[in-house]
């Protein structure tokens, strides 16, 4: 399960990093201007960089040890907790884009899913000792 869990967020982490670098106008549909700012376009760009670093940390770690294993995990529940949490507000106040209801079920799923894995990781480590 967690590394199917790592594979599947370094594909959908790494397709987000890849959308904001190549496309990233394109990809802010809905909440990006058809005429952006040169500066706004760079920073999309710029945070592409980290979602490509995440994912390959995913997919290099999807056959780690527990330990250094459970840091990831950890570090993906906090990261798509949090995103998932902006994606709820921005939809409940209607200051989200449309397409946000998508990305929400998406987050809300892989947080979930980490969450599992992190708790069932953690206890069968306090098992082996």
């Amino acid at each position: 399960m967690v590394r199917n869990l790592l594979v599947t967020a370094a594909v959908y982490l790494g397709a987000v990093g890849l959308a904001l670098l190549l496309v990233p106008v394109q990809f802010g549909v809905d909440a990006v201007p058809s005429d952006p700012a040169p500066e706004l376009v760079a920073l999309l760009r710029l945070l592409g960089g980290p979602f490509l670093g995440i994912a390959v940390l995913n997919w290099r770690s999807r056959a780690a040890a527990e330990e250094a294993r459970n840091n990831v995990l950890l570090a993906n529940l906090v990261g798509f907790g949090v995103v998932a949490a902006n994606d709820i507000v921005g939809v409940i106040t209607g200051d989200a884009r449309d397409l946000a209801r998508v990305f929400m079920i998406v987050h809300i799923s892989f947080a979930t899913a980490f969450a599992i894995a992190w708790v069932r990781d953690r206890q069968r480590a306090s098992m082996a000792v």
